[in-house]
């Protein structure tokens, strides 16, 4: 952390006065633009030590994020700027409030007049695909946080044709680009932002992740993990209903979570029904004394039935495969559910033993999802706070909520690798206590 670079780079001077009537006076009861100068500190938990007298010391150094905000000074004059908005990747719930909080920001707060969605991602620049762009105004989005997935569409790949992106953001006439979506569609935005800067181009890349599996590097969350919870929540409460309705009854449920098992762990934490978690995070056994099977069958022994939650990508390491990569870069993934369904119905009826397990994946319809209240506000939030950012000439940056604050950080820290939920962590430790699981089923 200490070695990170959380400089934020500008296309230049902010000399043109902003057309928000907010303030600079403290106490005057009127909101207030944010200065250059305001930071905040990333880390809130510091290791005291004692130094050679005696005396507490914190080991840490802090790392400071610029605050993120309306400034006073613009890079862009507004009514020159044209704005572009492209969806990438996978849906999750919030990519529709994205777009219409941008859209009205630049509108209404800036008088941005122009303002082009590209249509299906990246692929929606790249000129084989023939696809135009779709003109945007607060009339044709004030309706579409309503209804899930994206009004522009979305697709994977394409971020990695870095030169004819370019080409093509030149030939709109772009100045500012907004890239909604996750690890490789931050990692296309950096890559045109170079492009950009190599080229000694004008054009602001601002990025608002999107990832379902909440597993951006720094932020608090990403939008539409809490409605991925709240759905998830619903899905094993039926599964407990099933599981609890049969001769020892099985319910499980597959969650979204390739690396970062957190929708697992808060909907385990959320819902009191679930009985075991596999995130992956934790490597588990499946035979043996302290294997997964045998803990399953002591569960169902005592109490008749069971309810599992298994992140997609726990467990991997059993299935022994290697399926190649997805074309945003991701590592595809064998299917643990499927391979967990199979192998517990052979444990079972090896032992002679009645099981009826009912398998859930309801990852189409939470991925599809409209936004839950709190993450349509996280959403509005977010893109209001990436057109203040842009307009002042900040670029190849992502706006993220860190300690409750909207900051500015540089992509290139954020796309370094994934978060993971800790196994040595409180918040794991907490959800295998709720769940009533052992600490680690290895033998």
């Amino acid at each position: 952390m200490s070695s990170s670079d959380f400089t934020i780079a500008s296309l230049g001077p902010q000399k043109v006065p902003s057309p928000l009537a907010f303030s600079s006076v403290a106490g005057d009861s009127v909101a207030n633009y944010v200065t250059e100068e305001e930071y905040l500190r990333f880390g809130v938990s510091v290791r005291v030590s004692q130094d050679p007298k005696g005396e507490p010391f914190a080991e840490s150094v802090p790392v400071l994020l610029q605050k993120a905000g309306p400034r006073q000074n613009l890079y862009f004059m507004p009514s020159h700027v044209h704005a572009g908005i492209v969806t990438c990747g996978g849906l999750c719930p919030g990519l529709n409030d994205v777009i219409r909080a941008i859209v009205r920001c630049l509108w209404s707060r800036y008088g941005v007049r122009r303002i082009s969605g590209i249509q299906f991602g990246y692929k929606g620049l790249l000129p084989e695909y023939g696809l135009s762009v779709r003109q945007l105004d607060p009339e044709r989005v004030d309706d579409i946080h309503k209804i899930g997935g994206t009004i522009l569409g979305s697709s994977r790949g394409g971020g990695d044709r870095t030169a004819d992106l370019v080409d093509s953001i030149e030939l709109l006439n772009l100045n500012v680009l907004f890239a909604i979506g996750g690890d490789g569609t931050l990692k296309g935005a950096m890559a045109i932002a170079e492009e950009i800067e190599k080229r000694k181009l004008k054009i602001a890349v601002v990025g608002i992740p999107k990832t379902i599996d909440n597993d951006v590097l720094f932020i608090d969350r990403s939008f539409g993990f809490e409605t991925a919870v709240e759905k998830a929540v619903e899905s094993v409460g039926a599964a407990h209903a099933e599981a609890h309705s049969a001769i020892n009854g099985i319910g499980m449920v597959k969650l979204m979570g390739r690396e970062s098992g957190f929708i697992a762990v808060h909907t385990a934490l959320a819902v009191h029904e679930a009985n075991f978690l596999l995130i992956p995070e934790v490597p588990f056994d499946l035979e043996g004394t302290n294997g997964f099977f045998a803990h399953l069958e002591s569960r169902l022994l005592a109490r008749k039935h069971a309810v599992i939650v298994v992140a997609e990508g726990a467990g991997q390491e059993l299935l022994l495969a290697d399926a190649g990569c997805d074309a945003s870069g991701n590592k595809k993934l064998a299917d643990i559910g499927l391979f967990l369904k199979d192998r517990i119905k052979e444990y079972f009826a090896g032992r002679s033993m009645e099981v009826n397990l009912k398998y859930i994946d309801p990852s189409y319809i939470i991925r599809s999802a409209p936004a839950c209240p709190t993450d349509s506000v996280l959403c509005e939030r977010l893109g209001n706070n990436a057109v203040h950012a842009a307009l002042a000439g900040k670029t190849q940056l992502i706006i993220g909520v860190v300690n409750g604050e909207f900051v500015h950080i540089p992509i290139r820290e954020c796309v370094l690798h994934r978060r993971h939920v800790d196994p040595e962590g409180s918040l794991y430790r907490d959800a295998i206590d709720a769940v009533g699981q052992v600490p680690r089923m290895k033998n």
